[in-house]
């Protein structure tokens, strides 16, 4: 069964189409990287699967039941998606142990020994075990959105979300975040990636989609995106990136 699926997508901001009729499918265990220039509405596309954003027209189905629809609970499929922001959005007044808690406590009702024991164990998971008591802003850049993937995952999500979670770190720290997803790729976490890293792209992916003013131009497996390339605008997105010496 196709966990995810999107029909005719479309999302409008006054009179600018930010999303105009994208369709995607994303199958169980699947990685999709979306690339694209800066405003190619990649964000945007995350956000409307999440339900941040209402969409204006077009539908998205997850397990084929559709979350777009009049009257469904926001909250209650977000239950169901663990999304990671290009700024990290930890409670600086919590511990990592806090942070990593306050979901499956709060949206899930599992018991305060039941949060903390299995925060522990995707903290120690990731390399982070020693981090439980610290506060955000004793934390690296890399750490602190390493405990966001965590706090993340607390939620058991279906789908994991990520908008360019690598882009306001220092390069020395994209490493450890990579890391982690590579780690969630090889456990068969499903994921819908947002990303400028190219390498990264082409070595994790399942699927990569190009979109470009709101539109989904190609998709395909990214030896075929990455070496030949079948849309005019996507050879030059690419092109650009090699002479920006970023591919």
């Amino acid at each position: 069964m196709t966990l995810l699926r999107l029909e005719n997508v479309w999302k409008r901001y006054g009179d600018h189409d930010v999303l105009r009729g994208v369709d995607l499918t994303v199958e169980p265990h699947e990685v999709v990287c979306l690339i694209g220039a800066s405003g190619s509405g990649k964000s945007t596309l995350l956000r409307c699967i999440n339900l941040l954003e209402t969409v204006d027209d077009g539908a998205i189905y997850l397990d084929d039941r559709e979350i777009t629809a009049f009257g469904v609970d926001a909250d209650d499929v977000r239950k169901r998606i663990g999304m990671v922001f290009q700024a990290y959005n930890l409670f600086p007044h919590m511990t990592v142990l806090e942070n990593v808690c306050l979901a499956p406590r709060k949206v899930h009702d599992m018991s305060r020994a039941d949060a903390e024991q299995q925060a522990r164990e995707l903290l120690s998971r990731f390399g982070l075990a020693d981090k439980a008591d610290a506060y955000p802003d004793r934390l690296s850049g890399g750490q602190q959105q390493r405990v966001a993937i965590v706090r993340a995952l607390a939620t058991r999500p279906r789908l994991m979300l990520l908008d360019e979670v690598t882009s306001a770190l220092d390069p020395a720290l994209v490493r450890e975040v990579l890391e982690i997803i590579r780690e969630l790729r090889e456990n068969g976490m499903t994921m819908i990636l947002a990303t400028h890293e190219m390498g990264f792209a082409r070595e994790i992916a399942d699927t990569v989609c190009f979109l470009d003013g709101g539109v989904l131009l190609e998709r395909g497996t990214p030896e075929q995106i990455f070496t030949e390339p079948r849309e005019p605008r996507t050879r030059e997105f690419l092109r650009s990136l090699l002479d920006a010496r970023r591919l």
